[in-house]
């Protein structure tokens, strides 16, 4: 099989020939169809998050099931699966809370299955990590039962993989927030692939005001096409003041889908008295934001974190999917550029460059 490999930080990924084991007990074979180019990914390109290397990056998928392993039965071949970033155990204090998105097993194992092993060798012999267990930038991938969902054929394979990180993350950071409700008034932070499916999930949850904040004028103007109001040019002046002018003191809900020093502080400042300011973008390792403890008193905000949409990304799944299938949720326009497995370093530069929507990896 042939995959994109991260040998080093700072590095453009290499297209690699690998040789994979077959799928062991609870895990399964799937042929990938399409993979989304995200800024997480970007992250451990740039060395501003850590994954262990040599790795096959990617963590937003879909494909086809190929074969099972031993024990398996709730997939098979033939199967379309959105794949899951986050492999839950189901056993672990998390799990057994309602929180599998924060599986104990799952961050320990990392990029290694839930054996400790890993399913691929290069051409030297020496083993080769997968990103979230799955490492969908691979034209085949060996993962765990847990990370497949099945989805209808109605689903394209290009709108399935979003549906496997931004679409879920976005959307469930908002639908899950405490006490969002209809008429509410919301920032979204950063309207990239995450933060245009949460400017959705606050349309869908019937937001009477959604002020989308970026520092591109193109993203915003794209913004208007899932739902956002108003655009703040953060570029253009102090998005807090401007979002404080449009509203008359400030948003009940804030959402930081960017991750950054400079956002997440805006988020929590752009609030009214008793807002909520929600992180779910992911900052560089190591970054830690200025916040205003008095204001955060005085003015009773609250701050909290949302990773992967704040629930079981299965309960999100089959969610997104009944709401894109009714139409309510466009996923269709996310999807922007589409290129070959040989060209996802073309993907990143696109990326980088802050382009309008989602890049797809289609094989």
């Amino acid at each position: 099989m042939h995959a994109a490999v991260l040998r080093s930080a700072r590095s453009p990924l290499v297209i690699e020939e690998l040789a994979q084991e077959e799928p062991r007990a609870g895990e399964v074979a799937v042929r990938m169809g399409a993979a989304g180019v995200c800024a997480s990914d970007a992250h451990v390109i740039h060395g501003t998050a850590i994954v262990p290397l040599p790795c096959v990056l990617g963590h937003e998928g879909a494909g086809t099931v190929e074969a099972v392993g031993p024990g398996v039965t709730s997939v098979k071949p033939g199967d379309r699966v959105i794949l899951s970033f986050v492999s839950n155990c189901g056993h672990c204090k998390q799990c057994r809370s309602g929180n599998p998105q924060l599986c104990d097993t799952n961050a320990i194992s990392g990029a290694r299955q839930f054996d400790g092993t890993t399913r691929l060798r290069d051409a030297n012999g020496g083993e080769v990590f997968q990103m979230s267990k799955i490492g969908v930038f691979s034209d085949r991938i060996i993962a765990p039962a847990q990370a497949c969902y099945p989805i209808p054929a109605e689903v394209p394979m290009e709108v399935a993989a979003l549906m496997g990180c931004s679409v879920p993350t976005g959307y469930g950071t908002v639908v899950n927030a405490p006490g969002v409700k209809p008429g509410m008034t919301v920032a979204v932070f950063g309207v990239g692939g995450v933060g245009l499916n949460a400017v959705q999930a606050a349309r869908i949850m019937n937001a009477s005001r959604i002020i989308a904040v970026d520092i591109s004028e193109s993203k915003l103007e794209f913004a208007t096409r899932f739902g956002a109001t108003d655009r703040v040019d953060a570029s253009a002046g102090d998005p807090v003041e401007q979002i404080r002018d449009l509203t008359g003191g400030g948003v009940e809900f804030a959402f930081d889908t960017y991750g950054s020093i400079d956002t997440t502080r805006q988020a929590v400042d752009a609030l009214g008295k008793n807002g909520l300011a929600v992180v779910a973008g992911l900052a560089p390792v190591g970054d830690r934001a200025p916040i205003d403890l008095v204001d955060l008193v005085r003015r009773q905000k609250r701050i909290m974190g949302a990773y992967y949409g704040s629930a079981s990304p299965y309960e999100t799944f089959g969610t997104i999917v009944e709401l894109y299938l009714r139409g309510e949720l466009n996923c269709d326009d996310l999807v922007q550029r589409r290129y070959k497995l040989e060209e996802i370093n073309e993907g990143f530069d696109a990326l980088d460059r802050g382009e309008n929507g989602r890049g797809v990896i289609v094989f």
